[in-house]
């Protein structure tokens, strides 16, 4: 029999992409994730990764077990949750903050999908940005958990009584207008696109300075035509032909038409999604509404395994 607390880890390394970060994440030591997977191994007949001195890859079959064992354990919880609601008939009420796109794009798929009536969760939610989100987790705030992101290491800070779960992360792509000729999935270098204007964040915020950065490494620095937080109205704009944009996936899952979407291997962005929530409040229900939500977000292409 497979040890589903062998399974849990598996999918931390293969998110983590390293036993001592999967060790962080679980309070467990990096030695015990080692033995864990070795235990693995051994259950399963399966070579899972490839050992040298200084690091671990998974190999394609750790890839494909960790795919499924994510849907495994969503099952069990939910089997385990119904069989406690089974005694218990009352619903467990769940206070969430969660920033825009998140709630546009994802929630609804939540709401809508089949297994959510059978969860027992009475929803409160309460859309806003990230910094908005997380002063309702401190005391007295009246959240349960906030969903938010961060882009790089800086621009969010929370309590020390709050703890962090990565849900997955939500990949920046290049946006151009279909107008300016370049076919889809083309591969194209920064350099390139160094002359052509650019929709960009407004300057002094957290996320505008890491894409400065980020766009100075390349030795781009764009022509600005508008700046612009919100990202529907960079990709309508994008759409008619006024200047490229960097947008995260998330928001392009209902874009408009008239754009074209670019892979630029200079320009590797991710906005990291956590769960973030007090001690005091994390019951069974709050893990598998995560559970579902991560699920959801793999269903969506969205990362969920740090390059």
């Amino acid at each position: 029999m497979v040890n589903t607390v062998h399974l849990r880890t598996l999918l931390e390394v293969t998110r983590h992409g390293s036993f001592a970060a999967a060790a962080a994440n679980l309070g467990y030591t990096a030695s015990a994730v080692s033995q864990q997977m070795s235990a693995l191994e051994r259950e399963t007949g399966a070579k899972l990764f490839e050992r040298s001195a200084r690091s671990v890859q998974p190999t394609e079959t750790a890839l494909v077990m960790s795919r499924h064992a994510a849907k495994v354990l969503t099952d069990i919880d939910a089997l385990l949750a119904a069989a406690a609601r089974s005694q218990d008939t009352s619903t467990q009420e769940i206070r969430l903050g969660i920033f825009p796109s998140l709630a546009t794009y994802v929630l609804p798929r939540l709401l809508q999908a089949p297994e959510w009536p059978g969860l027992g969760i009475n929803l409160k939610v309460s859309v806003a940005e990230p910094g908005q989100t997380i002063q309702g987790l401190r005391a007295g705030g009246g959240l349960d958990i906030a969903l938010v992101f961060q882009v790089g290491q800086g621009g969010l800070a929370w309590p020390n009584t709050v703890s962090r779960q990565w849900i997955g992360d939500d990949n920046f792509r290049v946006v151009l207008p279909e107008s300016w000729g370049i076919r889809p999935g083309a591969s194209v270098t920064a350099s390139q696109l160094a002359e052509m204007p650019w929709i960009m964040h407004h300057p002094g915020t957290a996320d505008a300075t890491v894409i400065e950065r980020l766009f100075a490494s390349c030795n781009l620095h764009p022509r600005v035509v508008a700046y612009c937080d919100d990202f529907n109205a960079s990709l309508a704009m994008a759409g008619a032909g006024l200047g490229a944009a960097l947008v995260p996936e998330l928001a392009m899952h209902k874009g408009p038409g008239g754009i074209v979407v670019l892979d630029v291997p200079e320009i590797r962005l991710a906005r990291n999604i956590f769960a973030l929530l007090t001690s005091d409040r994390q019951n069974a229900q709050l893990g598998l509404f995560m559970d579902q939500l991560s699920l959801i977000l793999r269903d969506m292409s969205i990362t969920t395994r740090r390059a």
